[in-house]
């Protein structure tokens, strides 16, 4: 089921949340007991999340759709390469543009998989290779649960985000062993999720604004957020716009010189730049337990909500455009 995407110009109403979320944690933080309490409450959270991601991948689906092995696997080389590489890159703007933990959070969406529903949704209104991006998006979330925290474990070890190798332990058995068990069970109950997406997403997105409020209460405690000013947000915001830039830059002219078709090349370039907020979060919480959440995390919410405008306002112009064709088409084949 395809969402409604955000207009350029409207906020999308699960970045809303998420402000409001923000807003709420700077003002009532959770203290003591009761950020304990939380604490706790996030990991039964993230584990429900990620069993609901298991039953909700089809393995038939998927493997089916491997056919197309160029296609996933330029897409993949943008996410976990093409995105790695400009990650490390901006390390040079330390210190003089970005702190070294707003960095770490840029270099941090470098490592995360795609989303799923908003890269097909995009893929969809542009007149894309739709059951590509299916497997596209879907191959990428589920390789993302062993690649990020490998590439995290690689590339952010050395960057001192205290990023330790136990981190791997709380992997398994909060996000891979609940995932396993949705895939095990999705046989069975993968209908039933599915046609009862609407109230589930309740789950989905509740367990995220959950590790919001608890990351950013974390933040509040320990008085980090006196150290971002506003040309720092500015300019992480600026370094989050270039990035994507980039990405997309490099996605669209790039897959025309491999020789994609036209659809292929529009699934590559929504599928290839989007970075997934609803993996990065929980999976945030896991790696970087003892380090100042709030601002590693607040990168990805940036990129997120510029992926969403930035890619509506494309989908729409080429839906436009292939409209304009299709008539320009008709007219001369009247004639």
């Amino acid at each position: 089921m395809l969402t409604k995407i955000p207009l350029l110009g409207r906020l999308d109403p699960f970045i809303l949340g998420i402000l409001i979320t923000v807003g709420i944690a700077s003002l009532v933080p959770a203290e003591g007991t009761a950020l304990t309490a939380f604490g706790w409450a996030v990991k039964v959270a993230i584990g429900l999340l990620f069993f609901l991601y298991g039953t909700r991948l089809s393995s038939r689906e998927a493997l089916h759709g491997l056919r197309h092995w160029r296609l996933h696997v330029t897409i993949l080389a943008a996410t976990f390469v093409l995105f790695p590489i400009l990650g490390i890159a901006a390390r040079f703007l330390v210190p003089s543009i970005l702190t070294q933990p707003l960095y770490l959070g840029i270099l941090y969406v470098c490592l995360l998989p795609s989303t799923v529903q908003s890269s097909i949704a995009f893929v969809s209104i542009a007149r894309g290779n739709v059951p590509g991006a299916i497997v596209s998006a879907s191959f990428s979330n589920l390789l993302g649960i062993f690649v990020t925290p490998l590439l995290v474990a690689l590339l952010m070890t050395t960057e001192g985000s205290g990023f330790d190798a136990s981190s791997v332990v709380g992997i398994l058995f909060m996000l891979l062993l609940p995932f396993i068990a949705g895939q095990v069970v999705q046989r069975w109950i993968g209908t039933w999720v599915k046609e009862h997406g609407a109230p589930l997403k309740i789950v989905d997105r509740g367990s995220i604004l959950l590790v919001v409020y608890v990351a950013f209460s974390e933040g509040m405690n320990e008085g980090i957020w006196s150290t971002l000013s506003v040309g720092r947000l500015f300019a992480l915001l600026v370094v989050c716009a270039i990035l994507l830039a980039i990405v997309l830059s490099v996605t669209w002219f790039g897959s025309t010189r491999l020789g994609f078709s036209k659809q292929d090349q529009i699934t590559i370039t929504f599928c290839g730049s989007k970075k997934s907020l609803a993996t990065g979060l929980p999976m945030a919480t896991v790696l970087f337990a003892s380090q100042p959440i709030g601002l590693i995390v607040l990168p990805l919410m940036l990129f997120h909500q510029l992926q969403l405008l930035v890619c509506a306002w494309m989908a729409g112009r080429l839906a436009r455009r292939t409209d304009d064709d299709d008539a320009e088409l008709a007219t001369t084949r009247s004639r």
